[in-house]
């Protein structure tokens, strides 16, 4: 099948490109494609590294060692992990019933403020509730601060089919600003010397190391929100594989006239998804100022919802492959510091090979689904 026809160059000249639909997807095509796009993202960033005056091989050797070469430098890829499963599985499932969820950015920080504010303001009311009680209302607290937070837009597109992609991009921005007026006007830390940051949060409220990680330093900073992204990741491919749920929301994604005709109710199953989307990355901000932050300040996140687009595109929105990809995601964030430290290169180049590296999926899984053929055309 054609889909589209193209004169290459000017004047005439004898040749055309036919991009075609693959009638059958090769199962070599589905194995290589994003290995080679990977690879080509990753060389392409080593011209960006070289043109900096740095040797490309030496950066990604020290890259690689930043990320897993010490049992430190493992347990802080993990810790960047976390915040990326999480908001990752969160947009996953919404992409995957075609949502086009681009705020867990902003539902992570409003996860974060409901849980700041409990750990802030609650506890010394109620003494009586114990430290494992907290744990759980401030996990479900940031849940809902996030699932609330995708509502809105989510509430728009299913009555009034308004653009998510807008809604949910601007309501990033308000979620972000609305942390900066809380850590700089009414719960800024008296004590903080003029920086924008609150008291940090009881002790007995932080998030306790995850347990049997045996192969990093006693000391490791990796908490229980690891637990959460693990047993997230579990329950959402059991319930997106095996349930009559599961089974409606891949139909209305492919095809809501369809899934209207046999009796699906898709304004339910918007506000559904969109709420476990934004709730799973409310979670993600809990989890980072409950385990790692121990406090709300400006700039809680260097963008983890962001990332965490990416992140569910190569994984496929599958649910079990996401952890392995928001961990290689994680690494290269660690591995950003390294080269900013030992390199001398800004932080930013990691931010912008991850920019490649999707740039490159993307273009391969054009190319897995269509062919082109360059013929020449008689005259």
């Amino acid at each position: 099948m054609t889909v589209e026809d193209m004169k290459v160059g000017r004047g005439g000249f004898p040749w055309r490109i036919r991009v075609e639909q693959r009638l059958v997807r090769p199962r070599w095509v589905s194995a290589i494609v994003p290995v080679l796009s990977i690879v080509l993202g990753l060389l392409t960033g080593a011209l960006l590294i070289w043109a900096n005056g740095v040797d490309p091989v030496a950066a990604y050797v020290a890259m690689a060692k930043g990320a897993f070469g010490s049992k430190y430098a493992l347990g802080e890829t993990l810790v960047k992990t976390i915040p990326l499963i999480l908001a990752g599985l969160g947009v996953s499932l919404a992409f995957r019933m075609q949502l086009w969820n681009i705020g867990a950015e902003g539902q992570l920080h409003m996860g974060a403020i409901a849980a700041g504010g409990i750990a802030l303001f609650l506890p010394q009311k109620f003494p009586q509730i114990q430290p494992w009680m907290w744990l759980v209302i401030i996990t479900a607290a940031g849940f809902a601060a996030g699932a609330l937070w995708a509502l809105i837009p989510g509430a728009l597109k299913a009555y009034l089919n308004v653009n998510e992609i807008i809604t949910t991009l601007m309501l990033n921005y308000v979620a972000i600003l609305w942390v900066d007026y809380l850590v700089n006007v009414p719960w800024k830390d008296p004590a903080s010397l003029g920086f924008p940051l609150t008291a940090v949060f009881p002790r007995e409220l932080w998030l306790p190391r995850t347990p049997g990680l045996f192969f990093l330093t006693p000391r490791h900073r990796v908490h229980l929100g690891l637990l959460f992204g693990i047993i997230a990741a579990i329950l959402l491919y059991v319930f997106v594989t095996r349930s009559k749920w599961g089974f409606e929301v891949d139909v209305i994604g492919r095809n809501q006239k369809a899934a209207r005709y046999a009796g699906m109710r898709i304004a339910r199953n918007v506000l559904i998804v969109m709420a476990i989307s934004g709730g799973l990355a409310g979670v993600a901000g809990m989890a980072e100022v409950m385990g790692i932050i121990h406090r709300l300040q400006h700039q809680i996140s260097p963008g983890y919802g962001y990332t965490a687009i990416i992140i569910a595109w190569l994984a496929k929105l599958h649910p079990l492959v996401l952890p392995v990809v928001a961990f290689l995601f994680g690494a290269l964030l660690v591995a950003g510091d390294q080269l900013q430290i030992s390199m001398g290169l800004p932080v930013a180049v990691s931010f912008i090979l991850q920019g490649l590296i999707l740039f490159f999926v993307l273009g391969g899984e054009i190319l897995s689904y269509y062919t082109l053929r360059i013929e020449r055309v008689s005259s």
